[in-house]
């Protein structure tokens, strides 16, 4: 079973820019457009990791991140928080005391999200070929 990542953002451009690389690193992908969205969606789909933009237009990173850990299904969601407003790189403590277990600017590559994800996720079940010694001959 492939653990589930939500990622929330307005813009669908990062939707279609981490996507793929999600899924081809085995993570199943559930995408919101905003922080309501995201409280409904990780109720019924239970993500393993979330990935929270700061700002959004129906409802601030901030909050987003407050609702998912007040809720008992979400309390221990680990969140990745994601911003490209240098400004909010100083409000890093307020997140983390708000729930956040990591903090990303943008931009940044594919690789360094996945890499976050891999460190908050280490036992999380993905799907991935097996290598070629793994394989054992018949």
């Amino acid at each position: 079973m492939m653990s589930k990542i939500l990622f929330v953002d307005d813009d669908p451009l990062m939707h279609l820019l981490y996507k793929p690389h999600v899924e081809r690193a085995g993570y199943e992908w559930v995408g919101a457009s905003g922080g309501k969205e995201a409280i409904d969606l990780a109720a019924c789909q239970k993500p393993r990791l979330a990935v929270i933009d700061i700002v959004m237009p129906d409802m601030d990173g901030l909050s987003t991140v407050a609702e998912l850990k007040k809720a008992e299904a979400t309390k221990a969601l680990p969140v990745i928080v994601i911003t490209g407003e240098l400004g909010y790189y100083g409000r890093r403590q307020e997140f983390a005391e708000a729930g956040a277990a990591a903090f990303m600017t943008k931009p940044f590559g594919p690789k360094q999200l996945l890499e976050t994800i891999g460190r908050l996720l280490p036992s999380a079940a993905k799907c991935t070929e097996p290598s070629p010694q793994s394989i054992e001959k018949i």
